[in-house]
């Protein structure tokens, strides 16, 4: 009896489940209907604004000299230089933000002393903002940050006396130059910034306020550095710790920098400052940095490098001189560009 009435309700429900399938599938096809073209709108959405653009580029040289019976002499040689050039510049609208960071080290050793000895040693930030009154205008309010310092120290060798020296006779009679943040040089100025062209800017801040930081106390003297005020009247002998580890500054500033292209494989850039100071008679202090790069490949370039710096604050050897550098090298250069978070997302697709 049971088996009976279970094959009849089953035979009352067969014609109810095509009606329930069908509603269940059309059902299912709205939902996927919504969903592609949600899918849809999301993928056609504007990608988000980036003001930002950036690059990083490395540098790497290296320079192996060796001699054997080689009649006009000299000495066996390795030299290496590294180099780090980083931007950030960000723009919307009227307003920018222009950041670079320089970083720039060599040294090389010889046969003939047991110490390593620098060729280039720097580190710059420099740091622009700047608002246009209007978009088709070449003059912008700015204010500018400026930091430059080395990061080791710097010696003058002479030879020692005594046969075969070591290293420990060749440092004990070697020159302190310079060391790090001795000398460093900060400055915030605020101005005008003029750009004719795009190879071209002039940045002229009549309001220019930093600081010249001497932190090694036997360095203070030779760079001009103050005594404390405890010191100023003082009329023994002066020792290195009687001087201060910084000097203000208020001035004028003018920076002048240039950046041109020639060709596909040959660049070049430059920035000239000069910086004269309010509180102590306009002394007037130089800086001119310039760098020519002639590509061979997409990774080899020839780089020449220079650098001028005038202070007469600075003492050489008791006397106020032009310090000039100069370096040519072959490089390995490689040039990062990263990209923003939105083309990031649209390359993985």
């Amino acid at each position: 009896m049971k088996r009976l009435l279970t094959s009849f309700l089953a035979a009352l429900s067969l014609p109810l489940f095509p009606a329930f399938a069908q509603s269940n599938v059309q059902d299912v096809a709205a939902a996927a209907a919504a969903a592609v073209q949600a899918a849809e709108t999301v993928q056609d959405a504007p990608a988000k604004a980036n003001y930002w653009t950036r690059s990083i580029k490395f540098d790497f040289g290296i320079t192996n000299t060796s001699l054997s019976n080689w009649a006009a002499g000299g000495t066996d040689q390795l030299a290496i230089s590294t180099g780090y050039d980083g931007n950030a510049n960000y723009k919307k609208g009227l307003m920018f933000w222009n950041n670079r960071l320089q970083m720039d080290f060599g040294f090389f050793a010889t046969s003939d002393k047991p110490v390593i000895q620098k060729s280039k040693d720097r580190f710059y930030l420099d740091s622009k903002w700047g608002y246009k009154a209007s978009e088709k205008s070449k003059v912008a309010f700015s204010a500018m940050f400026n930091f430059r310092t080395q990061f080791t120290a710097t010696y003058k060798f002479v030879t020692p006396s005594g046969e075969n020296p070591g290293y420990d006779e060749w440092m004990a009679v070697a020159q302190l130059k310079s060391g790090f943040l001795s000398p460093a040089y900060t400055d915030l100025s605020i101005g005008l910034d003029w750009e004719p062209w795009k190879w071209l800017s002039i940045n002229a801040s009549p309001l220019t306020g930093g600081f010249t930081i001497v932190r090694t106390p036997e360095l203070r003297k030779s760079y001009s550095m103050p005594l404390k005020p405890e010191y100023e009247d003082y009329e023994g002998i002066i020792t290195p710790d009687m001087y201060r580890a910084g000097r203000f500054e208020l001035g004028a500033k003018i920076a002048t920098n240039i950046k041109v292209t020639i060709n596909e494989r040959l660049s070049g850039e430059t920035q000239f400052t000069v910086f004269s100071d309010y509180l102590s008679q306009f002394q007037t202090r130089v800086n001119w940095d310039a760098k020519v790069v002639w590509k061979l490949t997409k990774h080899f370039a020839f780089t020449f490098q220079s650098w001028l710096i005038y202070d007469p604050r600075v003492l050489i050897d008791g006397t106020q001189r032009v310090q000039f550098k100069e370096y040519l090298t072959l490089n390995y250069t490689h040039t990062f560009m990263p990209r923003s978070r939105a083309a990031r997302q649209k390359a993985s697709k």
